[in-house]
């Protein structure tokens, strides 16, 4: 039989990222916690976690936290039916990763109302949309939002839609690397901004261009700040047509080359064995979405 005190200790190292922090969500010192995961190892006989910074899971660790992730939802479908069970009456919290573009745009348009009515609250984790999954693998979130059709073992995936980029500019660096109009393989050659090194949209909308090799870039891990770059005409990037609407009307940023946006497929991963929660949620985003992304 599960110790949940144990598991619960695993859970919030990994997803705390450390010992100090994984105590204080729990209410205990960081030696308890330590003792917990040491007392869990002993009685599965193998490492549960690397120690490293911030902590991993080992593969059973991955595997036990799987479990943790869909005994809670389970926890919420019980309390629902027998309210006397939850003791503190607390708001759940549901782990979700998902790419920085989706949370500046569409995302809080699509949950908002949703969160209100089951009392939920939202610990969000940022990832690129192409390797999101690796969350839910590692057992850290409970649903994600990715790039990536194929769902983990135990979890199912759902098309939401896709979201639209444009390559855009502002006309001052247009004017100044392309005084006789931007052409295909000319973009390569200047200045690009790229969200970070798991990003390479960059790369497939030069393909789709006919252009290959590498090109120089500005690495800016911000949404918001991805856009001031690029308003600022430090380089030209691929942003969410979502995001920059009114900069476009205004001619504050320009598109390079008209009529060749680039879709990115979102999909929508939860657990099979997610429980009432997750799959109220699940049907909330397939309507919700339907007006806020492109279909694909």
């Amino acid at each position: 039989m599960f110790d949940y005190k144990l598991l619960s200790a695993l859970a919030a190292v990994v997803e705390q990222a450390g010992f100090e922090r994984g105590a204080q969500v729990l209410g205990v010192s960081q030696s308890a916690i330590s003792q917990r995961i040491k007392l869990l190892e002993a009685r599965i006989g193998q490492p549960v976690l690397v120690r490293a910074t911030p902590p991993t899971p080992t593969e059973i660790g991955r595997r036990l936290l799987n479990h943790v992730q869909q005994v809670r939802l389970l926890e919420r479908d019980l309390q629902s039916q027998v309210p006397a069970l939850d003791e503190e009456g607390m708001p759940e919290r549901l782990r979700i990763a998902l790419n920085a573009d989706s949370l500046a745009t569409w995302w809080a348009q699509a949950v908002s109302d949703f969160c209100a009515d089951q009392h939920l609250l939202l610990d969000l984790v940022v990832e690129d949309q192409t390797v999101g999954l690796k969350r839910m693998r590692a057992g850290e979130v409970a649903a994600c939002v990715c790039a990536s059709e194929r769902p983990v073992a135990g979890a199912r995936s759902l098309l939401l839609g896709a979201m639209r980029y444009r390559a855009l500019a502002s006309p001052a660096f247009i004017a100044r690397h392309f005084p006789h109009g931007v052409q295909a393989d000319q973009v390569a050659r200047t200045p690009a901004l790229v969200f970070g090194p798991d990003d390479f949209l960059q790369h497939r909308y030069l393909a789709s261009l006919g252009v290959d090799g590498g090109f120089q870039h500005h690495l800016c891990p911000s949404s918001e700040g991805f856009i001031r770059l690029t308003e600022a005409g430090l380089g030209w990037g691929l942003v969410p047509e979502l995001q920059v609407r009114d900069q476009l009307r205004a001619g504050i940023l320009v598109e390079l080359l008209p009529d060749k946006p680039i879709d990115v497929p979102l999909y929508w991963h939860h657990w099979r064995s997610g429980g009432q929660l997750l799959g109220l949620l699940t049907e909330h985003l397939a309507r919700a979405t339907g007006q806020l992304l492109v279909p694909f």
